[in-house]
């Protein structure tokens, strides 16, 4: 025990952003004791309380189905209640009153209110979000804010010391520590981009949107998610890695949402067995399953069989890896991936393309979703055979429609709505028209299946 404080007392804090406030260096208390207070007295202001007003359907009651109920007393078609739920953030910019939290934490919410360190309370707007990585950004008017600097996630190593700062279950800003248990978890939701830090440190729900900070004072994590069989913390918890967070941020400042583009590969993890069948080196990595005829892997050389080591210079252990850091590529950037081909290694250059498309026909409205075009798939396309059947592609979304706030967006290939396959406009707009309250569409977007919860 001595021995880890002395570890913890060593610690050098790294200097913040200028927006940033400076961190003092861990010391001993007046009484002697090893103390984490000046570290946490730095970064805790740039943490903040989110709270959000939701609507939500109300339980099913035989008389809301009465259309003369509903008449009579005046009530909606679908009658909501309003709803409230806490969760948090972190400012990340100062200057433009950036802050990051989930997008869970704030989806479908009607208000949001930033509440600071200091107590001032702000209305926030929202700037952008993605599903896909469960991040979102929200900017507030304000002066006199104190920004975290953002580490470097790729930096992080299992027994790396941490804290957690956020706001669980709406109790206040609250401060635990642990250490980094593992890196580059995913599986929790497999349409999404995952490459989680695992940590001790406890996480309950409502901090959801927090900082998981290391022993420099730097932001390496946002807290994303827990395991919690009985409701609360256990020991495993999970951060979206910094390095994730701000390319999403940059891409939201930029466009408003994440642009997904397409290489043209089906992966999976390398194992064992297949490197020895393959006759490679390499023991981690992502194996190339198949290659789509005329995508952009095509043309730049891959095939089936290869595995890829690396991208950009950055190491890549699985699949889930590389399926997150090619997801937060814009299209037409080019990228250099470092492929294992038998005994031999060598580097392949590429740019992701925009998401395939269908040609031809106009896209049709869907009444259910409005804002939505989509068009069905030309049997013997590509897209037809790459789906191993029917689909439809959206052509359009509207701007702040209700399909356009889902999630939805132009060149998204439908295929399924609740597990259940569609491949026609009329099979789409009957699955919707059967759901009862909320649905799930799966979808493609780029490479990847991604699922859209509608409300």
């Amino acid at each position: 025990m001595k021995r880890s404080a002395a570890l913890l007392v060593g610690c050098v804090l790294a200097a913040q952003l200028l927006s940033a406030p400076a961190v003092a260096q861990p010391q001993a208390d007046a009484r002697g004791l090893p103390t984490l207070a000046p570290l946490v007295e730095a970064v805790t202001p740039a943490v903040v309380n989110i709270s959000v007003v939701t609507r939500s359907p109300l339980e099913s009651n035989p008389l809301f189905q009465d259309p003369f109920f509903r008449r009579f007393f005046n009530l909606p078609d679908k009658p909501q209640r309003q709803e409230q739920a806490a969760g948090s953030g972190v400012i990340v910019d100062a200057v433009r009153g950036y802050v990051i939290t989930n997008h869970h934490v704030i989806k479908d919410a009607e208000q949001t209110i930033v509440t600071l360190k200091d107590r001032r309370q702000f209305q926030a707007k929202l700037v952008g979000t993605d599903p896909g990585t469960d991040i979102a950004v929200l900017q507030i008017e304000a002066r006199n804010l104190s920004a975290i600097r953002i580490g470097d996630s790729d930096a992080v190593q299992v027994g790396d010391y941490v804290i957690a700062i956020g706001n669980p279950f709406g109790i206040g800003q609250t401060v635990t520590s642990g250490i980094v248990s593992a890196l580059g978890r995913s599986g929790l939701s497999p349409e999404g981009y995952e490459d989680f830090i695992q940590t001790d440190a406890s996480i309950n729900p409502g901090n959801s949107g927090g900082a998981l900070v290391n022993m420099r004072g730097e932001l390496i994590g946002i807290n994303s998610a827990i395991v919690a069989p009985a409701g609360g913390n256990i020991g495993i918890g999970f951060a979206v890695p910094s390095n994730m967070a701000r390319a999403v941020m940059s891409q939201i400042a930029r466009f408003g949402e994440v642009r997904r583009g397409r290489l043209g590969i089906e992966m999976g993890d390398l194992t064992p067995g297949i490197a020895k069948k393959l006759g490679i080196a390499a023991q981690e990595g992502a194996f190339i399953g198949a290659v789509q005829p005329g995508s952009p892997a095509e043309k730049a050389g891959l095939r089936e069989g290869d595995v890829v080591v690396a991208l950009n210079g950055r190491p890549i252990r699985a699949a889930a890896e590389l399926r997150a850091r090619l997801g937060l590529t814009p299209v037409g950037e080019e990228i250099e991936l470092r492929v294992a081909r038998g005994r031999e290694t060598r580097a392949v250059r590429t740019r992701i393309a925009a998401p395939q498309e269908a040609a031809g026909a106009e896209g049709k409205a869907v009444p259910q979703l409005p804002g939505l075009s989509v068009v069905e798939i030309e049997r013997g396309s590509p897209l037809f055979q790459r789906l191993r059947g029917g689909g439809l592609v959206v052509t359009a979304v509207q701007q702040d429609s209700r399909a356009f706030q889902a999630g939805f967006r132009p060149g998204d290939i439908l295929y399924a709505v609740n597990r259940r396959r569609v491949q026609t406009v009329a099979e789409f707009q009957a699955a919707v028209r059967g759901a009862q309250g909320r649905y799930a569409v799966s979808l493609l977007r780029g490479d990847f299946n991604v699922t859209i919860i509608v409300r």
